[in-house]
């Protein structure tokens, strides 16, 4: 159903740009949005067709069409989800390894945004005026563990706007070959497209954007693999696989990014090989931690390793006691 809004500008208000002055009367609204809207002219002033950088007068009278929102082009498909916090805003969830995020190329459906899509029916209000899950950020399809996703413009320009300032915090566990020179460390160093991989990322001299990742040794098992964590900085394509492979040390199970040092016996490989055998690198989202974008309620969240995961870190144990 089409809306009407409307709102005369105040003498205090004469002079501000246009979308900015919108966007402070209607905080439900992103300034992408707003501008997307004086694009296709559903907002006007005293009538007449305006651009998001115009000044506004006092007395002005400024009218809004808000077009109905369209359905998502993704399918709804009813696709179990591990949900740990729903509310009006949004949602935290564990995110299966295997699940795509997104349909794309390859992967149409059966994705997290088809799940979501059923799961939320009605209840999504709205991202950039489509009936969408706002994703806010991406796991690797490989990759299991925490993912939170905004239901409505409000809470997605929220979250968008932590993770630009890097004050949503995201933590990871994962299996590495071999054990880093040091107990603690950070990764840095520009990542993009590869220029001779083009399926593939990679660190760039030049180009590229920022990336950071810290991390720390939880568990070594001998000098054969270790268990780190690692918290980002920042939240670039593929940024821990890349990074933990630039210091010599891939995610076991990466079909991309690394293999098996030769020293590692060829038992210990074909076992784990195994449990990675859909080549799932070894890699879990454990830990999330923002602000709720309305109730500015500090949330936190953490689940447990998945049982692939476990079962590796036994293999490994199990490994280290014979020998």
């Amino acid at each position: 159903m089409t809306e009407f809004r409307y709102f005369i500008v105040k003498e205090t208000e004469t002079f501000q740009r246009l979308d900015r002055l919108i966007s402070n009367h209607y905080s439900d609204f992103s300034r992408t949005r707003i501008q997307d809207l004086i694009r296709q002219g559903y907002i006007k002033a005293d009538g007449k067709k305006v651009s998001a950088s115009d000044k506004v007068k006092e007395g002005v009278r400024i009218d809004l069409i808000l077009p109905q929102v369209e359905e998502a082009i993704p399918q709804p498909q009813h696709i179990p989800l591990d949900i740990l916090y729903e509310d009006q805003d949004l949602i935290v969830l564990n995110k299966a390894a295997g699940m795509v995020v997104h349909p794309a190329p390859g992967s149409v459906d059966q994705t997290l945004v088809n799940a979501l899509l059923s799961h939320c029916g009605n209840s999504l209000s709205g991202i950039g005026g489509i009936k969408r899950p706002g994703i806010v950020h991406r796991l690797d399809k490989g990759t299991s563990g925490l993912l939170v996703v905004a239901k409505n413009d409000v809470a997605h320009r929220g979250l968008s706007g932590q993770f630009s300032s890097r004050s949503l915090s995201r933590t990871y566990q994962a299996l590495i070959w071999g054990v880093p020179n040091s107990f603690t460390g950070t990764i840095t160093g520009n990542i993009g497209r590869s220029p001779r991989h083009r399926q593939k990322m990679a660190l760039l001299l030049s180009g590229g954007k920022e990336a950071m990742t810290h991390y720390k040794i939880l568990k070594t098992f001998g000098s054969i693999a270790s268990l780190v964590e690692c918290r980002l900085e920042t939240g670039r394509t593929h940024q821990i696989r890349v990074h933990l492979t630039s210091i010599g040390h891939p995610l076991i199970g990466d079909p991309l990014y690394g293999s098996a040092p030769h020293k590692a016996p060829l038992a210990l490989r074909q076992a784990l090989m195994g449990l990675t055998q859909n080549l799932r690198p070894l890699l879990h989202a454990w830990r999330i931690e923002f602000v709720h974008p309305r109730t500015q309620e500090k949330l936190f969240f953490s689940v447990i390793l998945p049982d692939d995961f476990l079962k590796a870190i036994d293999i490994m144990n199990k490994y280290v006691e014979r020998f």
